[in-house]
């Protein structure tokens, strides 16, 4: 389960605002890397653990203020950064403009609106990566969302996030309007086609053989003209995929 989820670092100095925004988070499906007070403690959970956002706040304990902080952190590896703040003045704004957020909260906020920013920057933060590919609108609340993130794909389950390692999937498998991600450790459902995925995932090892799947290369024990082993599952190849999936392996 840990894998699978998105990874937050929340850096406050009110120790309990720190914990109700961590319990928030984790109930909406959200891992907690860590809770950090200051720059230090911030820069060393940053280094040490996988993080994919921080949630920043600008007073904190120590020399460094947030906006200082989130700048030594993006040197490390560019996420998004999101601040909550209670300074809302013109100087604290200019310079948190500099830092490019992707999103900027003031106290009061609701759990609520901070893990609608989460979904938010997560999304805008993978298309601006991929500059090949024009920003996708997320869909309403009743539809699945999908984005590709380096090496993982993020996919909307449930109404949230959850990370899949691009590396994890075995194959996908279409059903009517929907696909089945299957992957080592557990099946994901979401409504579009593979077709659809195609389009919104760059991913090499991913090819279609049939019209109704797709494999992971990596994932194959035994293949002939006709069919696939993938972990067991015999898949069959289709007609019309069969040379573009054997020149894969320079067999035509």
């Amino acid at each position: 389960m840990q894998d699978e989820q998105v990874k937050i670092l929340i850096v406050e100095d009110e120790p309990i605002i720190a914990l109700d925004l961590s319990t928030g988070l984790e109930h909406y499906g959200y891992a907690i890397t860590g809770i950090a007070e200051d720059a230090p403690s911030a820069v060393q959970l940053f280094t040490e653990k996988e993080v994919d956002i921080v949630l920043m706040d600008i007073h904190l304990k120590g020399e460094k203020d947030g906006v200082v902080t989130a700048l030594q952190l993006l040197k490390i590896k560019a996420v998004p950064v999101i601040y909550l703040t209670a300074f809302t003045d013109a100087t604290t704004v200019q310079r948190v403009k500099e830092t490019h957020p992707a999103a900027f909260l003031s106290k009061p906020y609701t759990v609520t609106n901070v893990q609608i920013a989460v979904e938010l920057a997560l999304h805008n933060f993978a298309a601006v990566k991929d500059q090949s590919r024009p920003p996708e609108p997320l869909p309403g609340p009743d539809r699945d969302t999908l984005f590709q993130w380096n090496d993982h794909l993020f996919a909307k389950v449930n109404y949230r996030f959850v990370k899949i390692p691009l590396s994890s999937i075995l194959y996908l498998a279409a059903e009517n309007n929907y696909i089945h991600i299957v992957t080592r450790e557990k099946k994901y459902l979401l409504r579009m086609s593979l077709q659809q995925f195609l389009d919104k995932i760059a991913c090499d090892k991913l090819v279609r053989i049939h019209r109704s799947y797709i494999i992971h290369l990596d994932a194959i024990h035994s293949f002939n003209e006709q069919e696939v082993t993938v972990d067991k599952e015999v898949l069959p190849v289709g007609r019309q995929y069969r040379d573009a999936f054997l020149q894969q392996f320079g067999w035509r």
